[in-house]
């Protein structure tokens, strides 16, 4: 990839007013389909990591999964056996979730007011999802509704920035948006009191990598579920995503893209 190449973008293009945190959270109802079809799952050893940290195994544990979304997480949970029940506050992604789990129970509700009564969960899980809470009630909410001894794990997917072609491609994607993803990313995963600005929570942090081999189209797609994305106008994201394509093929001719994501995973009992 040359130089130019890395710094191009789409031109002669407005960029767009600068959306709510509650207008991008919303932007997931519409493009449920697109998200479950394309966004990455979790590896097994995740949830091996879950399972140390928490002290107890998931299989037979009651497990709420929070932001649950299309059912990603929650149905990995399932399979590992667990007794598990979805919360999801967004009335297109809840569809979804019918769609794909119709045998797993959700309610609708979200993490700054759960659903639940006090003392019934083992494990509150939250796949990409905790950062659309307000930590100020989530963190006494998560409290009230875990057992004593139960675990809140927290995780995200996270960009592998030491590869280089994705840096490279999470630096045009910061000069489309006009950020700093590598600031923004290392202030998430390094730094656990932003999960708990309170101090009430003691996180262990872990990591685990994996990857995945996708189509071109799926891996674009996957980009394209993302609230900036979705948020931003469409002849501005169809044009990103037209010279991201490019790009991407030069690196991948036969149109087969490795991603390669650090999870980061942020676990604390309720003691």
């Amino acid at each position: 990839m040359t130089t130019g190449q890395s710094q191009s973008q789409p031109r002669n293009l407005t960029p767009d007013p600068a959306p709510t945190h509650a207008a991008r959270a919303r932007s997931f109802n519409a493009a449920a389909a697109q998200y479950a079809a394309n966004r990455p799952s979790y590896p097994p050893a995740l949830l091996d990591a879950v399972e140390e940290e928490a002290g107890r195994s998931l299989k037979g544990a009651r497990v709420v999964d929070v932001g649950a979304g299309t059912g990603i997480a929650t149905a990995l949970l399932h399979a590992r056996g667990a007794d598990v029940v979805a919360v999801e506050p967004g009335e297109g992604m809840a569809a979804q979730f019918h769609a794909t789990s119709p045998g797993i129970p959700i309610v609708r509700g979200n993490g700054n007011a759960l659903p639940l009564a006090d003392a019934t969960a083992d494990f509150l899980t939250y796949a990409q999802a905790w950062h659309w809470t307000d930590p100020a009630r989530s963190v006494p909410e998560a409290l009230r509704v875990l057992r004593p001894g139960g675990a809140l794990a927290l995780w995200w997917n996270t960009s592998a920035l030491d590869v280089d072609w994705i840096a490279d491609a999470s630096d045009r994607i910061a000069r489309f948006f006009g950020i700093d993803v590598r600031a923004e990313q290392g202030k998430s995963t390094d730094r656990t009191d932003l999960a708990d600005p309170s101090g009430r929570l003691r996180f262990v942090r872990r990591e685990v990598r994996w990857s995945r081999r996708v189509p071109v189209d799926t891996h674009l797609a996957n980009i394209g579920s993302h609230s900036a994305f979705l948020v931003t106008s469409e002849d501005r994201r169809t044009a990103f995503l037209a010279e991201e394509r490019a790009h991407l093929l030069e690196i991948f001719p036969d149109g087969v893209v490795e991603e390669t994501y650090d999870v980061l995973l942020l676990v604390a009992l309720n003691t």
